[in-house]
C-alpha cells in the first residue's frame, strides 16, 4: 500500500496519473494547502520542504520499514524504479525520458506556476510579470510541440516523461495559450485526456476538492510564506 500525500494541483496529478495507470494500490491523504496542513509536523516529517506531493510506501522493494519520497519528479522515478513501467530499459531512451523529466521540474513546472500566479492570484496586476511569464509559457509550449513532431508520446511509449507534464498543460487556457497553435501538441494532449486512466486520476482530484484552493482567506498561506513559517 502506499500512501500519497496529495491536493489536486498540477504536481500532485503527475502521481495519481502514474498510481492509476499502474494499478496500484494507494490511499490518498488529503494535504489541504489553502488550509495550511502543508506545515502540520507529521507531514513535514516526510516532506520538509513543505509542498505536496509526497508517498509512503509501505511494501518497499526489498522490505524493510516504509519508504517517504517528497517532489513530484522524484516520486515518479521511484515509482518506475519499484514497477519497471513508464521508464524504458533502453539506455538512450532512458536518459531521453529523465531528460524531459527535468526540463519539466526546471522549466515547464516553475514558468507556468508563475503564470497562474501573475495571471490569476497577484493581488495587482503588473503587466510586466504577466507579459515575461505567459510569453515564456508560449516558448516551452513550443519547444514541447516541436519535440512530439512525428511522435504520439514525448519519448518513445507513454512515459513519466508525458505524466508530469500533462497536468501543467491541462490549464492551458488560463495560461493565454491556444492548443490549435501547438498541433503536435494538441494531439498528445487529446491522446492523454483519452486514457481511462488520467479519467481517473482527475475524478479522484475531483472528489478530494470541489472548491477552488486559493480564494482571500488561502492566499496569505499560500503566497506569504517566509523562512519562519
Amino acid at each position: 500500500m502506499i500512501d500519497l500525500h496529495y491536493w489536486p494541483t498540477p504536481n500532485g496529478q503527475k502521481i495519481t496519473l502514474f498510481l492509476e495507470e499502474a494499478g496500484l494500490e494507494y490511499r490518498i491523504v488529503p494535504v489541504n494547502i489553502g488550509k495550511g496542513e502543508q506545515f502540520a509536523p507529521a507531514f513535514l516529517a516526510i516532506a520538509p520542504n513543505n509542498r505536496m506531493p509526497a508517498i509512503v510506501d509501505h511494501a518497499p522493494t526489498g522490505g524493510g520499514e516504509p519508504v517517504s519520497v517528497f517532489e513530484s519528479g522524484a516520486i515518479l522515478l521511484y515509482l518506475a524504479e519499484k514497477t519497471g513501467r513508464f521508464l524504458s530499459a533502453d539506455p538512450r531512451d532512458r536518459i531521453a525520458t529523465i531528460q524531459w523529466l527535468m526540463w519539466q521540474m526546471g522549466g515547464l513546472g516553475p514558468m507556468l506556476g508563475q503564470n497562474h500566479h501573475f495571471n490569476r492570484y497577484a493581488p495587482e496586476k503588473i503587466d510586466y510579470a504577466i507579459n515575461r511569464y505567459v510569453n515564456e509559457t508560449r516558448r516551452l509550449y513550443g519547444v514541447l510541440n516541436t519535440q512530439l513532431e512525428g511522435r504520439d508520446f514525448i519519448v518513445g511509449d507513454y512515459s513519466i516523461a508525458d505524466m508530469a507534464c500533462y497536468p501543467w498543460i491541462v490549464p492551458h487556457e488560463a495560461q493565454g495559450q491556444n492548443l490549435d497553435d501547438f498541433p503536435h501538441l494538441k494531439a498528445w494532449f487529446t491522446r492523454i485526456a483519452d486514457r481511462p486512466a488520467t479519467a481517473a486520476a482527475y475524478a479522484r482530484g475531483d472528489a478530494v476538492s470541489t472548491q477552488p484552493t486559493v480564494n482571500a482567506d488561502s492566499a496569505r498561506i499560500l503566497f506569504g510564506q517566509t523562512g519562519q513559517n
